[in-house]
């Protein structure tokens, strides 16, 4: 079989490597699209300017060809934007409509713009929409399911351009006027024809040719499956397809011919590759590899992989761009692939076909974290033990996996947390999810997946009940809220955790959602009430004996103080954490301690002893051999010598803090490694 490249929406891609790229027909369409963007709109005709940019619609089946003419539309016009053009698809394969806050983020992150963890929808969309703000960029939004989610995203900028694709009109869009494709032409459809079953046969039976075109309406998505199919049967004539076709339209069934073509391709498949195809409607995203269509079928991942290339080659799947294998199931037929799996496959065989998927997700996202971990020798034990096709070669090789993989991925969660009946298998894959995400990618540049995984997590906790995994969600939840600087948001989560911790009755939830509420209050400002949550989350630190956590948490206090102005109550308790981290023998905590009982003293107008308590904090800090803390201590020594009159000895402390800085690791590498070790996030699931 040759190969061949089949547009997601079954557009008119040759197999012929030459004709690979080559556009068939809809001249009178593209013709009207640009006479379009020239047209005067409502706006120009009643003389004020257009406050938003001009939407061409390309409506048609899917299918059509209607994504390919969009794309050559933009590749003709891409030279009138110098801004760039930028690309999104509005809906999943299988129809659910992408939100607008996700799309909304993908264009924002292709603008090489930020976009904050857990933003809502309406200020992401605003966001983008600022961005474009005098820019001349060109939007291609893909497969639109509705109006809403085309005006959410449309630039306040006359001039830029938007391409949209969709089905059908979209009611609710001012000034939009949709160009309707029907089937291709006869001279494009047979050139779409042979460029799969080579030009001989065409040229022998011209008249059984246009007769299959005909059958087949001139739909490109058809023509395709159908020249695979003949490309798959050298001896076969062009006509015996068309009379099977025709036969089964003159049936008086009212299948398209999208459907009856596709029937007669399914029904003349080997029995594992025609059940393979079927389930690979369960694939999330439409995006499936080996791995996945191997625990979908339960056979092994070279048969499946070997079974993908075949139904690539027929024309039924596509092949992703991609360093690794990967496929995608066009979006023209997946309602088909699902009506025939429901039809043909027991309820309980798909249960456990999805079952299956998942599972196998879980243990490449355990192989994917375990080697990161080449220092343990638990992870080293457990890689050992997995299957040779489960690991990987490299921890780089892994990263590229869970890139390349992490669409695919994060809709499987979604998916396995809407089914609803295996919550079990759910909680352990986003458990795995987060701990990989963390070791690649890192918490903080994985924000806003980890926000959705945690969101799903609380999903599961409430509908079975699970207060302690509802407690460890809300925290992490609140955690991201926090960091982008959604407080008062992060405080009702803080809260709502520790309800959840007191009823399950989980004594690290409970202390924890105590000093986060202190934290959020002391963002906001509020010190006494934060000082009071310290105080309640010290005591149940001493209560179960937990010095060194004390500790920390009386240095909090002694802050609250500071910011308080209660200087007395303040030192205080910095004095308390102090002994505290002596007791625990921690030499850099109480070197920090020190520094910050001298910040206070200096606070309360005591100079002298100010200089005291830092001249401790300096010899505390050479103790602990912590360069990037002893200059920090230096410096503020430096301070306050220069307010105590001795600028000499102020310059001698601040050379020498400049000194060991300029010993650091560089800024952007250590910027990394604490980002890493300051930001725990807690899985929902013990499960590794």
């Amino acid at each position: 079989m040759t190969d061949q490249v089949v547009d997601p929406d079954g557009a008119e891609l040759s197999a012929h490597p030459a004709a690979k790229h080559r556009f068939l027909g809809r001249a009178r369409e593209l013709k009207e699209l640009r006479a379009d963007i020239e047209r005067a709109g409502l706006d120009t005709l009643s003389g004020r300017k257009a406050p938003r940019a001009r939407v061409l619609l390309i409506a048609g089946r899917p299918g059509s060809g209607r994504t390919r003419l969009a794309e050559e539309l933009v590749r003709q016009l891409a030279d009138r934007y110098p801004d760039g053009v930028l690309r999104a698809r509005l809906s999943e394969p299988g129809g659910t409509p992408v939100p607008v806050g996700q799309t909304a983020r993908d264009l924002l992150a292709a603008l090489g713009l930020p976009a904050p963890a857990g933003a809502a929808e309406e200020d992401l969309a605003a966001a983008l929409r600022a961005a474009l703000a005098g820019r001349r960029t060109l939007l291609l939004l893909d497969d639109a399911a509705g109006a809403e989610q085309v005006d959410a995203l449309l630039p306040d900028a006359p001039d830029c351009l938007v391409v949209a694709v969709s089905q059908g009109p979209l009611t609710g869009i001012a000034d939009v006027r949709p160009c309707t494709l029907g089937g291709l032409d006869t001279k494009s459809a047979l050139e779409l024809l042979t460029g799969h079953t080579g030009s001989v046969r065409v040229t022998v039976d011209p008249r059984s040719a246009e007769s299959l075109v005909e059958v087949c309406q001139g739909h490109p998505a058809a023509l395709v499956l159908a020249g695979g199919w003949l490309a798959a049967r050298p001896q076969a004539a062009v006509s015996d397809l068309a009379k099977r076709l025709h036969t089964d339209s003159e049936s008086g069934t009212d299948a398209t011919p999208l459907s009856r073509v596709f029937r007669l391709v399914h029904e003349q498949l080997p029995a594992p590759a025609a059940r393979l195809l079927r389930l690979l409607c369960l694939a999330p995203a439409g995006l499936a590899d080996p791995h996945t269509a191997s625990a979908l079928a339960g056979c092994s991942v070279d048969a499946a992989r070997t079974t993908l290339d075949d139904l690539v080659a027929l024309g039924l799947l596509r092949a992703v761009s991609s360093p690794l294998p990967q496929y995608e199931v066009p979006g023209c037929l997946h309602p088909l692939l699902r009506a025939l799996a429901e039809s043909q496959e027991r309820p309980a065989e798909l249960q456990l076909a999805r079952a299956r998927m998942l599972e196998r997700t879980v243990r490449l996202l355990q192989s994917c974290r375990a080697i990161t971990e080449t220092d343990s020798p638990q992870a080293r034990e457990k890689l050992s033990g997995m299957p040779p096709a489960l690991r990987f070669p490299t921890p780089r090789a892994a990263a590229d996996w869970l890139r390349i993989r992490r669409p695919a991925l994060l809709a499987a969660a979604r998916l396995a947390v809407a089914d609803g009946e295996l919550d079990t298998l759910a909680r352990r894959l986003m458990s795995q999810l987060v701990r990989a995400l963390a070791a690649h990618v890192g918490t903080q540049a994985a924000a806003a997946d980890l926000y959705g995984v945690h969101g799903l997590v609380l999903d599961v906790a409430e509908r079975r009940g699970l207060p302690r995994e509802k407690a460890a969600a809300l925290l992490n939840l609140g955690d991201l809220d926090a960091q982008t600087g959604r407080t008062r948001e992060a405080l009702a989560r803080y809260r709502a955790a520790l309800d959840a911790g007191r009823e399950a009755n989980d004594p690290y939830a409970t202390g924890r959602a105590m000093e986060s509420v202190g934290g959020a209050y002391q963002e906001l400002g509020d010190h006494d009430r934060a000082a009071d949550w310290f105080g309640r989350a010290l005591a149940d630190r001493l209560a179960r004996g937990e010095h060194p956590e004390a500790a920390r948490l009386y240095g909090r206090i002694g802050t609250a103080h500071t910011y308080a102005g209660r200087y007395g109550e303040a030192l205080r308790n910095w004095r308390a954490a102090l002994a505290g981290y002596r007791r625990s023998g921690d030499v850099a905590a109480s070197a920090r301690a020190l520094s910050e009982i001298a910040r206070v003293q200096e606070y309360a107008g005591r100079p002298a002893e100010s200089l005291r308590t830092c001249q401790e904090a300096v010899e505390w800090a050479r103790r602990a051999e912590d360069a990037r803390l002893q200059a920090a201590v230096q410096l503020r020594l430096a301070d306050t010598l220069d307010r105590l009159g001795d600028p000499t000895a102020a310059r001698l402390h601040r050379a020498a803090a400049e000194r060991m800085l300029g010993e650091e690791p560089p800024e952007g590498q250590k910027g990394q490694d604490q980002a890493v070790n300051a930001c725990e996030i807690r899985t929902a699931s013990s499960e590794d």
